[in-house]
């Protein structure tokens, strides 16, 4: 369901599927707390080993290269673009970006998600993908930069 919080939601299935078939309530509590402490964007952080792994998990599957890729499907699934524009029509890097778009998600999210690990495991993994990510964000924004003030020097000529 659209703007429900997708941990709460599948930490509270979980629980309810696990007490339902007979796993003992302790076990469906710390499989609760696990899922609904996953999400970045909430304050609840992990505090098991356990919530901290499952933490980790979710966290490279959307780091370097292949985290971009899911990122951009993601936008182009719910019709987000790559960038804004600001007033003076330069390309916003996403930077302090009010409107949605793959820059403002990895400004938001990815760039700084490198530093967040909670296993020694998870931030080996997401250094190693790090610089992909890096470079691939940097190499979009230099080309539609250089694009958008191609294409505004062109228009401004042929507008005079």
């Amino acid at each position: 369901m659209p703007g429900q919080c997708h941990a709460q939601a599948g930490a509270e299935k979980a629980y309810r599927f696990l007490a339902e078939h007979g796993f003992p309530e302790g076990f469906a509590a710390r499989v609760r707390e696990c899922i609904a402490s996953h999400r970045y964007r909430k304050g609840n952080r992990p505090t098991t080993i356990e919530a901290k792994i499952l933490f980790d998990a979710d966290k490279v599957d959307v780091t370097g290269a292949i985290g971009i890729a899911r990122t951009l499907v993601y936008k182009g699934q719910v019709s987000e673009p790559l960038y804004t524009v600001l007033p003076d029509g330069s390309v916003c890097d996403g930077t302090g970006d009010g409107g949605p778009s793959f820059f403002q998600e990895y400004k938001y999210k990815l760039e700084g998600l490198y530093d967040k690990f909670y296993t020694a495991r998870g931030a080996e993994i997401a250094a190693v993908r790090r610089q992909a990510a890096e470079a691939f964000y940097s190499s979009m924004l230099q080309e539609v930069s250089e694009t958008q003030q191609k294409g505004a020097a062109m228009l401004r000529a042929y507008v005079d």
